[in-house]
């Protein structure tokens, strides 16, 4: 059964970016710029936006993706800290605050650029979705639903796309606020569970190193 904290955040996303998709001065008051937040002190916006989204396919693909790989991370926060109800909540901390990291780290990327703007709940997702990855790195994903690959060699592609979309600024994609999501939902499980690094240690130490390389990289290509 799905959990109700997981419904929870599903509804209130799905009500949240249907009144966006009809409401351009609530879409435009909540999604993610760095002028409001930076010259408005609108703070609100690095979570808000995380709510909204483009297009139905653009929710319709986020809501899927967290709502396939919530309940694994929510048995395993379960499992470590008292019971399903704790379990639950520390799953939704960690995907709001992946929301609120990735936008953090766009900010940092993005403080000077005023016509960036960005929607979508893809950094909580890329959250919960590497927290699974921590907890299971040999964990089988389906690309695009179809094609099976391993947990760890899709972290190293994805983390490496983002980068490199970053650099590039390829598309209307927010890269930044999926590779800081990663970030806090690489780290959320040994924060919860240290032992677990003892378990995977070759596997997370590959990709903090595979992060700190790329976000060098970065900041060294947008000086």
């Amino acid at each position: 059964m799905l959990d109700p904290i997981t419904i929870i955040i599903i509804a209130i996303t799905v009500i949240v970016s249907y009144k966006g998709f009809g409401d351009y001065y609530f879409f435009d008051r909540f999604k993610f710029q760095p002028a409001p937040i930076l010259k408005q002190n609108q703070y609100d916006r690095l979570l808000t936006s995380g709510f909204l989204h483009v297009n139905t396919t653009h929710l319709l693909f986020n809501m899927l993706t967290l709502y396939f790989f919530a309940w694994y991370v929510i048995r395993f926060f379960a499992v470590h800290t008292g019971g399903p109800a704790n379990g639950s909540v520390v799953f939704a901390v960690v995907y709001l605050a992946a929301i609120i990291g990735g936008n953090l780290l766009s900010l940092f990327f993005q403080r000077n650029n005023y016509n960036y703007s960005a929607v979508g709940a893809s950094g909580g997702v890329s959250g919960i979705l590497f927290s699974s990855i921590v907890i299971d790195p040999t964990l089988e994903l389906y690309l695009f639903f179809i094609l099976p690959i391993k947990g760890w060699v899709f972290a190293i592609a994805y983390l490496g796309f983002s980068v490199y979309g970053m650099k590039k600024q390829l598309g209307n994609i927010g890269h930044e606020a999926h590779l800081g999501g990663s970030i806090i939902g690489l780290i959320a499980p040994i924060i919860i569970y240290p032992a677990i690094y003892e378990h995977n240690k070759i596997y997370i130490l590959g990709k903090l190193i595979q992060i700190a390389v790329l976000l060098v990289m970065a900041i060294k290509e947008r000086k």
